[in-house]
């Protein structure tokens, strides 16, 4: 049987904290969440890897590095309600639980949102509620919400989808430039989004989320 404890602490050790991610909060809860319960079962050897895991399709789990930074970025406080976009089974939902006061965590894949709900009840994350629907769309009887992260790249972010920030509110998002893709931080100001250069990270781009086709008559 793995040693998945002794993992969780090699991958925040090698992973995390040389990526300059220097919240203790965000430490805590990737010391704390089990990674291996929110992939898929085929997978739990490779869940502490430093890479995307792969869900199907063009899903993935994020790669330990790519969600702290993620979080570093946003800076959620503890009484803050965050959407969780793509969540996938359950792990950014769980490890931001531990830094907000309550996650939406929003799957369109039933078997994915089905397998969050379960995971996430195994391991205590009574805040979080998953939320079934169309990822693009978000989730805005909810909101609105002080934070989202989008679990994937994006080509363009809808404005219905930041519509459902609150002034000041943040979303993080990797936005799919190239081979390589960057990590932008948007602030919501007066009903507009200002966005910032974070880091480089790489992902498939979310169904939804993909460039908007023109045509031409």
């Amino acid at each position: 049987m793995p040693d998945f404890t002794q993992r969780r602490t090699i991958m925040v050790d090698t992973q995390i904290r040389p990526s300059d991610v220097t919240k203790f909060p965000i430490i805590e809860a990737m010391l704390a969440v089990p990674r291996e319960l929110f992939v898929p079962a085929d997978r739990r050897d490779a869940a502490y890897i430093g890479e995307n895991v792969p869900l199907g399709g063009s899903r993935v789990v994020l790669d330990p590095r790519t969600l702290a930074k993620m979080l570093e970025a946003a800076d959620i406080q503890p009484d803050e309600l965050v959407l969780d976009i793509g969540a996938g089974l359950g792990y950014s939902a769980a490890v931001a639980a531990r830094l907000a006061e309550a996650v939406i965590g929003l799957e369109e894949n039933p078997e994915f949102a089905a397998e969050a709900e379960r995971a996430l009840a195994e391991t205590g994350a009574d805040n979080v509620a998953v939320v079934e629907g169309t990822l693009a769309n978000g989730a805005p009887r909810h909101g609105p919400y002080d934070v989202i992260l989008v679990e994937g790249a994006v080509a363009h972010v809808p404005a219905a989808l930041t519509d459902q920030l609150k002034d000041g509110g943040r979303i993080v998002a990797i936005f799919a430039d190239g081979a390589l893709g960057t990590v932008r931080l948007g602030y919501r100001i007066d009903e507009a989004i200002s966005w910032r250069f974070a880091f480089n990270a790489g992902a498939p781009v979310l169904p939804g989320f993909e460039a908007s086709r023109e045509f031409v008559l």
